[in-house]
């Protein structure tokens, strides 16, 4: 009897460490910025952008709408001339042409976005990508949030698609808040299956 109750016991203590380390260290924060690699803003003419997640009905969710927001920063930097958006959708419009909509929407010439609506994951956008980017001249600069970065960066570069990463704080900026630090928490602990499933596949 003692021993089948020592697993609840153990259960609950496992538990009880993960919400410690998650709530007061700064675990997130950490495993968000390895993710993201070196934090060095590239300069490119050419702009990649992926779509994240998606509320359905022409609706970008969070981590989409936050690369869009990026992207039209690093425009008004200047230099950029073409900005490539990448990601379809289950059903209704692709989220490429809702992000093309935001991005134009706030300040980006018409005509300057190019938008690959076909991708349903990261390794279809590297695919898809692939002879649309190598027509385009310059050096090409991928945009995502930090957590994807690492399996982003190499999926393009697998696939044949030389790009320098810039990512965005997403999951570190969620970090330094009580109130989102377990949503990134579960971001990255996707992201890191995601990780290991594109390793496993060979698509990293």
């Amino acid at each position: 009897m003692r021993r089948w109750f020592r697993w609840p016991v153990r259960l609950a203590a496992a538990i009880g460490f993960l919400w410690l380390a998650v709530t007061f260290t700064p675990l997130v924060f950490w495993w968000g910025t390895a993710l993201a690699g070196p934090w060095r803003d590239p300069q490119g003419e050419t702009l990649v952008v992926l779509s994240g997640s998606s509320m359905g009905s022409g609706i970008m969710g969070a981590s989409t709408y936050w690369r869009c927001v990026y992207a039209v920063l690093v425009y008004r930097e200047g230099g950029v001339r073409q900005i490539v958006v990448s990601g379809g959708g289950e059903a209704g419009r692709p989220v490429a042409e809702i992000m093309r909509d935001y991005l134009e929407g706030n300040g980006v010439p018409r005509g300057t976005v190019v938008v690959e609506p076909r991708a349903r994951n990261t390794r279809e956008s590297a695919l898809f990508l692939r002879p649309i980017l190598q027509g385009l001249p310059g050096r090409v600069v991928l945009l995502s949030s930090d957590y994807h970065m690492f399996r982003a960066t190499r999926a393009f570069h697998k696939a044949g698609v030389d790009v320098l990463p810039r990512p965005i704080p997403d999951a570190r900026k969620r970090a330094s808040s009580w109130n989102s630090r377990w949503d990134a928490f579960q971001d990255l602990l996707v992201e890191t299956t995601r990780i290991g499933y594109y390793f496993l596949r060979g698509w990293i």
